[in-house]
């Protein structure tokens, strides 16, 4: 009896439909382990710039900056969150979300500024009547729902997160 070698074509085809359930089930989860991990750098990215805004308060009289919340293009000469920051920061890199990336090419950053703040300190600051309470004050935010929990804030006591932790509208209402 003769052996001959290589596969039958049912056994190739059995291969390939592996290969194509595993590729099915491996691509979506990839996707979703992408979108996390640029979650995750953008958290760290809002920290930096938390870090930097922090040291602009001791440098400037406990007062949050007066800035647009964004620009058109990076041509545009108006105070914005990465002129004003920049030199409070390492490198230009802390404004750019790893999901925002055209945006940042765009604009020079991927974050907008609460101006509803400018001006204020961080103890006097009020957000929808919220008052005596930064860790609910959104300083900034994405600019757009880029990740897997929508959109990551940096909170006006510093600290960076994908949860809201703010209300609009009448509270009492809901209760």
């Amino acid at each position: 009896m003769k052996m001959r070698g290589g596969f039958t074509l049912t056994e190739m085809m059995f291969v390939v439909a592996i290969i194509a359930i595993l590729a099915g089930i491996g691509y979506p989860l990839g996707v979703m382990m992408l979108g996390r991990a640029r979650e995750s750098a953008c958290l760290t990215n809002l920290a930096g710039i938390g870090g930097a805004l922090d040291v602009y308060l001791r440098d400037n009289g406990g007062r949050l900056p007066e800035l647009r919340p964004g620009r058109e293009s990076k041509k545009s000469e108006v105070p914005v969150l990465d002129t004003m920051l920049v030199e409070y920061t390492q490198s230009d890199r802390v404004f750019c979300c790893p999901a925002g990336v055209k945006e940042f090419n765009k604009t020079g950053c991927s974050y907008f500024w609460n101006s509803a703040l400018n001006g204020s300190t961080v103890a006097g600051a009020t957000f929808f009547g919220m008052r005596n309470s930064p860790e609910t004050i959104p300083l900034v935010t994405d600019k757009e729902a880029w990740h897997p929990h929508d959109t990551n804030i940096l909170y006006a006591d510093g600290s960076a997160s994908n949860k809201i932790r703010f209300e609009t509208g009448n509270s009492q209402e809901k209760k």
